[in-house]
């Protein structure tokens, strides 16, 4: 019999009290496998090698109570590589059971609560701060959340402080150095979101600072990064428009080093027209500064850090989804169109080129163009969402991703397919 862990115990535990008093829980679920056939997704893949044909689930089970005076919500989560595991291996090959949100939300009145705890942070149209919902294992933040609400006003103040831990008994017994290390984890952070909505315009600010430290590769002092900006919504009739305007300065971990970050900026803007009432067309584009500073301790380049980037320029994921950082910009103009083709189904069409925002070694400035297209069918009960991504690059593309077109892949292309199925166990209200 397997061993019995803490874990096992309080998932135990958590199921009986939930069963016994239902009417002041809810207990959902979500089993979501992806099967994907990756020719070129993230990068060039060369003519000699393979592409990649693999199947992984997501697994959640998500409880909440509330009460009057607070909100409690935890949720569990494990990521399963189909075949990671040997035959009869006793515990889970790469430990990725996770405790993805475990939090408590205290009501004060007239307004305002704190949100304590692991959740997640997801604003506005999630460029900088996003729940990243597609990648199988998600975005959390550990924080505290204080919250105001007013009428159509919202008000959001997030600080973290991270710390990692000396060994797996206890906390740090001396100082507070912080090893983690990742794709801009942050060791502090205080966040300021500013919302106010009207009858078709809405608008956000966002004031963000990220202290930055890893002594485990030989940087040994704290550094800030600024990103603050705005987003602006509009909506009347058939027709929308959003725009993104965010800026960036202070200073970043790049690799191994620390670089002042000097006047980084991203711009986008996007509109969509409802043609009729099967078809929306959209248009837009998005300026995102590269480096052109000629100071080797210095960088122009901006990065969206924390926001769900699979959801911005191209699925196929050549840009700014773990890679891109400190390189030459981006110039994406899209134009899309989704089409509903019943009650229950969709397909959405899309189409990006894209262009370097400072010109590469060469001189080349174009990447290439990319035609994604997800379909999506719901059931009973369930959905399947399934995809076609193709990229077209052009001579700037095999320049910057350090693949020669001679030495390429003919086609370059994803294709995926994936189930979500999200039980509703219990749905209980307090009595």
């Amino acid at each position: 019999m397997k061993k019995m862990t803490t874990k096992n115990v309080f998932l135990i535990l958590l199921f009986m009290v939930v069963t016994t008093v239902n009417a002041q829980f809810t207990l959902s679920g979500e089993f979501r496998p992806r099967t994907e056939f990756r020719n070129g997704f993230g990068s060039i893949i060369p003519e000699d090698a393979d592409p990649g044909l693999a199947t992984s689930t997501r697994i959640r089970l998500n409880a909440g109570y509330k009460t009057d005076a607070y909100k409690f919500f935890v949720s569990f989560q494990d990521v399963l590589v189909w075949g990671e595991n040997r035959q009869i291996l006793p515990n889970d090959q790469n430990n990725s059971f996770a405790v993805f949100q475990a939090w408590a939300e205290v009501d004060f009145g007239d307004g305002f609560s704190a949100k304590l705890g692991r959740q997640v942070l997801s604003y506005d149209d999630q460029r900088i701060l996003g729940g990243l919902d597609w990648a199988q294992q998600g975005r959390n933040h550990d924080a505290g959340l204080i919250k105001y609400r007013k009428g159509k006003f919202a008000a959001d103040l997030a600080l973290a402080f991270n710390q990692d831990f000396e060994n797996p008994g206890g906390f740090v017994s001396v100082g507070n150095d912080f090893n983690t290390s990742g794709f801009f984890t942050y060791k502090t952070m205080q966040m300021l979101h500013l919302h106010q909505s009207w009858d078709t315009f809405s608008g956000s600010l966002l004031f963000m600072n990220n202290g930055f430290e890893n002594h485990s590769i030989g940087l040994g002092e704290t550094v800030n990064l600024q990103t603050f900006g705005t987003h602006l919504k509009y909506k009347s009739g058939k027709f929308g428009a959003a725009l993104n305007g965010y800026l960036q300065t202070g200073r970043a971990i790049y690799g191994t080093s620390y670089k002042d970050v000097e006047s980084a900026y991203l711009l986008g803007l996007d509109a969509t027209y409802k043609a009729s009432d099967k078809i929306t067309v959209g248009a837009g584009a998005e300026l995102i500064s590269g480096n052109s500073s000629t100071d080797a301790d210095a960088t122009s380049a901006f990065f969206p850090l924390y926001g769900t980037n699979h959801k911005f320029n191209g699925f196929m994921d050549y840009f700014y989804v773990g890679n891109h950082a400190n390189s030459v910009g981006l110039f994406d103009i899209h134009v899309s169109s989704n089409f509903k083709l019943g009650a229950k189904s969709n397909l959405m069409v899309k189409v990006l080129n894209f262009n370097a925002d400072q010109d590469l070694p060469s001189g080349e400035s174009s990447l290439g163009t990319e035609v994604d297209l997800v379909f999506k069918q719901g059931f009973k009960g369930f959905a399947l969402v399934a995809g076609y991504s193709h990229m077209f690059a052009s001579d700037g593309m095999y320049e910057l991703k350090g693949v020669p077109e001679v030495n390429a892949a003919g086609m370059q292309n994803w294709i995926w397919g994936m189930l979500v199925f999200k039980p509703k166990f219990l749905n209980g209200t307090k009595k």
